[in-house]
């Protein structure tokens, strides 16, 4: 699930909640004094896998679907 970084704009006041795309957008409805807390970014490390290794988080299965379409140079990483 994904965490969401927020921001009060009244108070300052910081959190980060823990919420699916749908339950975060009704508490943004239910919570308007309430931002997305840019300065935190747009998302955190490891949530789509670890870039260092090329073998984890399914990216030779990403690379294994780009070199199947017609006219790719792409090839798995190995």
């Amino acid at each position: 699930m994904p965490i969401y970084p927020v921001k009060n704009n009244t108070t300052g006041e910081r959190k980060e909640l823990n919420l699916s795309l749908s339950a975060y957008e009704q508490w943004r409805k239910d919570n308007p004094d309430w931002d997305k807390d840019w300065s935190q970014g747009v998302a955190g490390l490891g949530e789509v896998g670890d870039w260092r290794n090329k073998t984890d988080g399914g990216w030779n299965e990403v690379l294994q679907k780009v070199s199947q379409v017609p006219g790719s140079n792409v090839k798995p990483y190995k």
